[in-house]
């Protein structure tokens, strides 16, 4: 009686064996990744506990990389009602692919000059986005950086009228729910002394408007006297009226600076915050005032029949403390939204590797620019916004100090 013969393919066994190792392998490896991964991100989550930082802060972090459009699809990715069936989302795989090339890079496909940002200083853009929104506008319109036409040539501009600081026609009206305001201090209780604790200066202090220079062009709106520190004396005036110490820097860099350059501004005027330190060393605010670039329908807001120039406050992210600044700011945002909602167009912060994104912020944790209407604008519906904002500082200056007399600045009778 014959066997049967059994032929067994040992290769094929040992290729089998050899593709389930394989398998397993790279099962084990991703759980092992994840099983770090989750073990890692729980690390971050706990440090960034004991650092006192919110999860705010790193949405904050990557709003700053991308686009509001882009970050604004991302959540509705999560959140349905987000998307907008009217407009094209921006998560395209052209958009897509862009993000990712700009966050490893730093360089935007679309902008040739983001190439040579990072050898020309002052020639990268600082990037906006939204830390907190205002009621001005349904639209978060960001604010706009514009160089003035070869740099600041004012000088050779005649203006086609002389402008005065004057008081205006008709006073500011204040929503019902708050009490209105007066030019005498705001507290009975209080006086000013002699120190000055608000500082106001001008890193772009020729910033000047179309309607008040009788031109057309919002790019060439600059000028050497009709400009943005008018405004500015305005409201130390109106801050000194009601009881606060003020004082305004004006300088015309343009004039004074050899070999001037636009874009130095704020190495500029950071000399220029430390000398009113300096010699004011009671100072506790300080605003560097400005006027933003964008259309007079973006900076306007119409409020009990009146237009008001909108106000927009700016934090650099450049500063490592720019957490203190955006809480100052959020103060005085807030309570100009309360007295008359729909005047501030928010808070927006700025982050760049090569712009600016500091301006001078990191000189005191209550130091914040801000941005009064734009080149459409006129002197008068700024300075109906000025007097608003005069008294929101006012205000949480007066309670800041019944809260901390050790600031030292305000006599009682």
């Amino acid at each position: 009686m014959k066997g049967t013969a059994i032929t067994i393919d040992v290769s094929k066994i040992r290729r089998f064996l050899q593709q389930i190792g394989i398998l397993s392998r790279t099962f084990a490896t991703l759980v092992i990744s994840t099983f770090l991964f989750f073990i890692i991100l729980n690390l971050a989550s706990y440090a960034q506990s004991k650092m006192n930082q919110a999860p705010i802060s790193s949405m904050k972090g990557l709003a700053a990389t991308v686009s509001y459009s882009f970050f604004w699809d991302m959540l509705g990715l999560e959140v349905p009602h987000l998307i907008q069936d009217d407009k094209p989302s921006v998560l395209s795989q052209h958009n897509a692919l862009g993000f990712l090339f700009r966050l490893v890079t730093d360089i935007n496909p679309l902008d040739p000059k983001t190439l040579l940002a990072h050898e020309i200083p002052g020639l990268g853009n600082d990037s906006s986005f939204l830390l907190r929104k205002g009621q001005g506008n349904e639209l978060a319109a960001e604010p706009q950086d514009y160089m003035p036409a070869n740099e600041v040539k004012s000088d050779k501009q005649k203006p086609s009228k002389v402008v005065e600081i004057l008081p205006i026609a008709s006073p500011v009206k204040i929503n019902p729910a708050t009490p209105a305001p007066s030019s005498k201090p705001a507290s009975a209780s209080v006086t000013v002394s002699k120190n000055n604790v608000v500082l106001i200066y001008h890193s772009h202090n020729r910033e000047s408007w179309v309607p008040e220079l009788g031109i057309k062009d919002p790019d060439k709106a600059y000028d050497e006297k009709i400009n943005i520190t008018l405004v500015g004396k305005r409201l130390a005036q109106d801050l000194k009226d009601l009881g606060i110490g003020a004082v305004d820097y004006s300088t015309d860099y343009t004039s004074a600076e050899k070999g001037f350059k636009f874009t130095y501004s704020y190495k500029y005027s950071a000399k220029t915050v430390r000398e009113a330190f300096a010699a004011n060393p009671a100072i506790q605010y300080v605003f560097d005032i400005h006027r933003d670039s964008q259309n007079r329908d973006l900076t306007t807001k119409t409020i009990n029949g009146k237009n008001y120039a909108q106000v927009l406050f700016i934090i650099g992210q450049k500063n490592p403390n720019w957490e203190l600044n955006e809480q100052f700011a959020t103060k005085i945002h807030e309570g100009m939204e309360q007295k008359m909602p729909g005047i501030s167009r928010g808070i927006w912060g700025k982050s760049a590797h090569d712009g600016n994104a500091e301006y001078n912020q990191s000189l005191s944790p209550n130091n914040i620019l801000i941005e009064i209407g734009g080149p459409y604008n006129t002197i008068e519906e700024c300075n109906r916004t000025i007097d608003l904002l005069s008294h929101v500082i006012a205000d949480l200056y007066l309670d800041a100090v019944k809260v901390d007399g050790t600031l030292g600045v305000i006599a009682k009778k």
